[in-house]
């Protein structure tokens, strides 16, 4: 399920009352003091803040782990930047354990629960790809995933949107779910045209004017639709108009597939940013161009990063070989023939070119280049075993869009070569603060890390329901860490606490939100402070495994605690 389906499911909740037998009851206190509504928590506007993932590698390829923020430079247009946030991010190592939450006693224990740590989103570029590259690289994924351990989950998704597996680890599905994979262009007919225009050379016709692309194409058009007209002049004036009119059908058709592709891409980033553990895309495409869609895929860019997705890509082509050679297409002219191969060419380093920026941009690897699509995935479905993260604030941003190159390198290189995030588009304005607080509170739903700002303990309980359970999720906060805003003799603060809860594959199944608004007289503040507040939630849900996550977030400290529970139910 998606997060948009995922934020449409927030119910309101928020319930009084014990948090297990370890914590009494908080006194109930007066409606004036304590209010409850479904209202977005404010939060400040964050600074823009502009982050680039970085993978240093030693020559044999193997990523280190071992630099200082003071060994970087990073340059945005050519102007050295001051990094101003620096870490280490270790992708390759597994999140910490998560323990088994307490259940009622009536109930007895839980055994010990095996949650997913790892997630593998396979992604197979069928708008773009042809049968025999997607045959070759779909039986190397499916070995790929054979090898799966138990705390792996894998799930399948296609640019086209028409076959989807969502994670899981279970075999048959996975091997059914690649059976179904086939080509699925938009616009394409796969038959060749007359005039044979690609998408690369309609760009270079329609949008850059570019006469060495036009004299090709009004050759070919010229002898395959034998024009003839009155004048040699008016012959390449009709074949002209007829190779602009195409050119702006394929333009059309190759946008509009591209867009496709990284709408999918992007929807698919959010999917996994809602899975809890580790976050690896494997895109296997031919790759394709972004003419006029620069700003969408750094957006994809920008999306991985935030939600700690790695993107890597694998070039279904394999090894390189000139188009011009392929036997399928027929020769019409050699002038058009000698034009098209050279457009050809660079075409194929722009469509490799877009898989790399994925890749690089987010800290993933980029297969290309080789047949040995075993090994190609057995790198990509890998994180690299460190990434280093360089946040800067670019200083005078304005607000207009523009585009900015990045460039990361080491002060001393010593051998090792340091390959980053290659630009990114300014803002054309800053998130609100609702904007900004949904965010916050959205991204730490949908993760594992735990955070503890805010001390809380969290213990679930399960009671059977006859073919079902209730699951209550008991919470103990303690407030004094909380900061308070006086004001009219009242001390305020808004409280989010939100609970989520995933199924044993990482898939989400519910959540439940509340805004808590505090305006507490100063006894009632002191008590609270003494006693913390305690709050349960309640879930209907059928037999099985579950992760519970928490996350509460207040707005004037903005700080913020989440925490995890498992349960099994028999």
């Amino acid at each position: 399920m998606s997060r948009t389906a995922t934020s449409a499911l927030l119910a309101v909740f928020y319930t009084a009352g014990g948090a297990g037998q370890t914590q009494p009851p908080a006194p109930p206190q007066p409606a004036s003091e304590l209010v409850q509504h479904d209202e977005a928590a404010t939060f400040k506007t964050r600074v823009s803040l502009v982050m680039v993932p970085a993978v240093v590698r030693d020559k044999n390829g193997k990523a280190i782990g071992t630099l200082k923020k003071e060994d970087f430079q990073l340059f945005d247009k050519g102007k050295a930047q001051e990094i101003t946030r620096f870490s280490i991010e270790k992708p390759g190592e597994h999140p910490d354990e998560v323990k088994t939450a307490d259940v009622n006693a009536g109930e007895g224990k839980s055994p010990d629960v095996v949650i997913p740590d790892r997630f593998v989103a396979y992604v197979f570029d069928d708008i773009h790809i042809n049968f025999a590259d997607l045959v070759r690289t779909r039986d190397a994924a499916e070995r790929s995933m054979a090898e799966m351990k138990p705390t792996d989950r894998a799930a399948i998704f296609t640019t086209s949107g028409q076959v989807v597996q969502e994670f899981t680890d279970d075999r048959e599905k996975l091997h059914q779910t690649l059976l179904r994979l086939r080509p699925t262009p938009i616009a394409r007919t796969g038959i060749q045209e007359c005039p044979d225009i690609s998408y690369y050379m309609a760009d270079l016709i329609v949008n850059k004017n570019d006469p060495f692309a036009m004299q090709g194409a009004v050759a070919e058009a010229i002898i395959c639709m034998n024009i003839q007209g009155a004048t040699p002049a008016d012959t390449q004036k009709q074949a002209q108009q007829i190779v602009q009119a195409s050119a702006q059908r394929i333009l059309t058709s190759g946008q509009q597939e591209t867009r496709v592709a990284l709408a999918v891409l992007r929807d698919i980033i959010r999917r996994m940013s809602g899975v809890p553990g580790q976050r690896v895309v494997v895109l296997t495409s031919p790759g394709f161009i972004t003419p006029e869609e620069q700003q969408e895929k750094t957006d994809v860019i920008d999306r991985a990063i935030k939600a700690n997705v790695i993107i890597s890509t694998l070039d279904a082509r394999g090894l390189y070989t000139d188009s011009w050679l392929d036997p399928s297409k027929r020769s019409i002219d050699s002038n058009a023939t000698r034009i098209k191969a050279q457009i050809d060419h660079d075409a194929d380093r722009a469509q490799a070119d877009v898989l790399a920026e994925l890749a690089t941009g987010t800290g993933g690897s980029f297969f290309e280049n080789n047949n040995d699509f075993g090994e190609g995935y057995k790198r990509t479905a890998e994180a690299p075993a460190f990434v280093y993260l360089l946040g800067f604030s670019p200083q005078n941003l304005k607000l207009d869009g523009s585009y900015h190159a990045l460039k990361v390198s080491l002060k001393v290189p010593a051998g090792l070569n340091a390959v980053g995030r290659r630009g990114y588009y300014a803002p054309k304005r800053l998130e609100s603060a609702e904007e900004t607080a949904r965010q916050e509170i959205e991204e730490a739903l949908f993760s594992r890390e735990e955070l503890h700002d805010l001390p809380l303990e969290m213990h679930t309980q399960f009671f059977k329901t006859g073919d079902g359970a209730k699951l209550n999720v008991l919470v103990h906060l303690d407030v004094k860490r909380m900061r308070f805003r006086k004001a009219e003799d009242r001390s305020r603060n808004e409280l989010t606490v939100v609970a989520g809860l995933f199924d044993r594959n990482g898939n989400f199944v519910a959540a439940l939100k509340k805004v808590i608004e505090f305006r507490l007289k100063d006894a009632t503040l002191a008590r609270l402070e003494s006693s913390g507040i305690s709050l349960r939630e309640n879930f209907d849900v059928k037999p099985g495994t579950y992760l519970v996550r928490l996350v509460v977030r207040d707005a004037e400290g903005q700080m913020m605690s989440a925490a995890n529970g498992a349960v099994e139910i028999p």
